[in-house]
């Protein structure tokens, strides 16, 4: 189980705490496989990006307008974290369904 998200967040860190045979994948550092990212964004869409961070808001309007997939390999703290991939499994973000989904105790 890979947890993709950035070791500094909040919600990052709760979730591994929570999940700890999850390796976690700093993607400020590491960045997210273009593989990886290409089934996401198939499979969220829009909610992928994090259109609420401080990053989105440094962006100027021409920046914003670029693909989604462009904006996530540019600049990978745009992604909702955290995305955990468990074999075909993928979840996004760290919210009661998420967790009931794999099982966690809230």
């Amino acid at each position: 189980m890979k947890l993709y998200g950035l070791k500094n967040c909040d919600t990052c860190r709760k979730a591994l705490k929570a999940l700890p045979q999850a390796e976690l994948v700093d993607v400020r550092a590491e960045g997210v496989p273009g593989d990886v990212l290409a089934v996401a964004h198939e499979r969220f869409g829009e909610k992928l990006l994090n259109t609420r961070s401080t990053t989105w808001r440094g962006l100027s309007e021409a920046e914003r307008a670029a693909p989604p997939l462009e904006l996530l390999a540019a600049h990978p703290a745009l992604m909702k974290r955290p995305l955990i991939v468990d074999g075909d499994a993928m979840h996004l973000g760290w919210d009661k369904s998420v967790q009931a989904a794999l099982g966690v105790a809230a």
